[in-house]
């Protein structure tokens, strides 16, 4: 075989080796061969609950009878129980918006998604809106991991309480999780927040997401946005994020309360696609996305998707 030829099969296999969904297992050519079926992840996922817990009442003129805890929780346990292991993930502003609220603090809201088996939330402003010592309060309550990764709690009480990201190997993947924040200042009244530091989320979303696929070798990495959609001036959004940035494979959305239809896909800073989600507010709607991860196939792989309203009357 010519030098030639030798070369190019090297570097075929190289590649092959570390396609999407199994570069961890690099190394080990006969674990990696003999891995032929593909390997399927779910992701649920909501943002801005503001504390809906009870449905809207019958007589709202524009969600009546939807949303609500409840019907939420059976949804996803039916989903559970069909699909097995999965992602459930939330994208801030869990407190703020009913009495319940006012009287409980948030302990109510932590309960019940501890209940529904959340893996993972990071911070909305108005989750400061009991302070830092009220967060601090609750945060017994919950069951899941919080990450935020340009905020920098280090002269605050919440030192040491928020990780920047956590990774969870689902169905044999490894995937990559962290947060970011909208600017708390003319935001959230300073006494709020305190010391919080606010750090530029492209610069460390760059950061991050580079160790998280390079060195930590994620199969997916995934971003915990409350920085709001998109807006009509410059100010830093998920589209801004989703095309200034490389490593980031889904932007998991809130803040602006945008409800679509289905994931809008971007272009990032090497051409490589980015999904972005957001589903509304108020626990109105519930986000299904599925990962499949071929072997062998290097693709820029896109999720499927599906949208659930809640309401009263679903067959769940």
């Amino acid at each position: 075989m010519e030098e030639s030829q030798k070369s190019n099969r090297k570097q075929f296999i190289k590649q092959t080796l570390y396609l999407v969904g199994f570069g961890a297992l690099a190394n080990s050519p006969v674990n990696v061969l003999a891995q032929t079926e593909p390997k399927r992840l779910k992701i649920l996922h909501t943002n801005d609950w503001h504390s809906r817990i009870e449905p809207f009442p019958a007589i709202d003129k524009n969600y009546g009878g939807q949303g609500g805890a409840a019907v939420r929780a059976s949804l996803i346990k039916k989903i559970r129980k069909e699909s097995g292991e999965l992602l459930l993930l939330d994208a801030g502003d869990i407190f703020q918006g009913t009495p319940y609220f006012n009287f409980y603090g948030g302990e109510l809201e932590y309960k019940l998604m501890s209940e529904m088996g959340y893996d993972c939330v990071t911070l909305g402003n108005h989750d400061f809106d009991g302070g830092m010592d009220g967060l601090i309060k609750q945060m017994p309550h919950a069951k899941f991991d919080f990450v935020n990764a340009n905020y920098d709690f280090s002269k605050t009480p919440l030192q040491g309480k928020i990780k920047p990201y956590k990774i969870y190997k689902k169905q044999g993947l490894k995937i990559g999780v962290f947060g970011l924040g909208i600017e708390l200042k003319g935001l959230v009244p300073d006494k709020l927040f305190g010391n919080t530091v606010y750090h530029d989320p492209i610069a460390v979303a760059n950061e991050v997401a580079l160790m998280l696929k390079k060195e930590k070798k994620c199969d997916l990495v995934i971003c915990l946005s409350h920085l709001g959609y998109k807006y009509k001036n410059n100010k830093v959004s998920d589209e801004v994020l989703a095309t200034q940035t490389q490593n980031i494979d889904l932007i998991l959305g809130g803040h602006t309360h945008t409800f679509l239809p289905e994931p809008i896909f971007y272009k990032n800073l090497i051409n490589k696609s980015v999904c972005v989600n957001q589903v509304g507010w108020a626990g109105l709607q519930l986000g299904l996305l599925e990962y499949t991860f071929e072997p062998f196939v290097n693709t820029d792989a896109k999720p499927s998707s599906r949208l659930f309203s809640l309401t009263n009357t679903e067959n769940v």
